[in-house]
């Protein structure tokens, strides 16, 4: 009985051996399946990783590359509008002169006759008139004269240069003379008039 039991002990012990030897394969495959899927998802993982990184880098140089015609577009903007003004001015430059080219061509007439002239009358009479179509010409271009004499003196259109002892009290405050006259540019005044107010 003693040899069964120690047949049966030595079964158990193998059995038992057997069983350690089976868990420890079984752990061992477990760890060998999670290691597996580890390593599966590991680089699942890297590949998502890599793709966002990629979608994120595509985003960015779609970005740079919009800024970067924006910038150009701007720079081309800025220098169309300069251009254009220049032109601008140019043209306006231009079309003034031209304006003012036919008095020009009355005043060089007006030279050469005044030795031929005895009549001063008629050259001051000519002088007159070149001086009218001169400042019609200025008009159309937007200057207008500065009324000075008689208004009440006003520091936006009138510069004063002398102040006068006023003959009546109604003259007070008022413009007496007028020592140069003012001009105004499209209602921007361009140089005030010199004046002698009453006080």
């Amino acid at each position: 009985m003693q040899n069964n039991n120690s047949q049966d002990m030595e079964e158990q012990q193998l059995n038992a051996a057997a069983e350690t030897e089976s868990a420890a394969a079984a752990e061992e495959q477990a760890a060998s399946a999670q290691t597996s899927q580890d390593e599966e998802e590991t680089a699942e993982s890297a590949a998502a990783d890599t793709s966002v990184e990629a979608d994120l880098q595509a985003q960015l140089d779609a970005y740079k590359d919009k800024y970067l015609r924006q910038a150009a577009e701007f720079d081309n903007y800025r220098k169309r509008v300069i251009r254009e003004k220049a032109d601008l001015a140019k043209a306006g430059g231009e079309s003034v002169i031209k304006a003012i080219l036919p008095v020009l061509d009355d005043f060089e007439r007006a030279e050469q006759n005044m030795d031929k002239m005895d009549d001063v009358a008629a050259v001051k009479e000519g002088v007159r008139l070149i001086i009218d179509k001169f400042l019609t010409i200025l008009k159309k271009e937007g200057m207008e004269k500065i009324e000075a004499v008689g208004q009440p003196f006003n520091v936006d259109f009138h510069e004063a240069i002398a102040m006068v002892p006023a003959a009546d009290d109604d003259q007070k405050g008022k413009v007496i003379d007028c020592v140069q006259t003012g001009y105004k540019l499209n209602d921007k005044v361009i140089r005030h008039a010199k004046v002698a107010v009453a006080q």
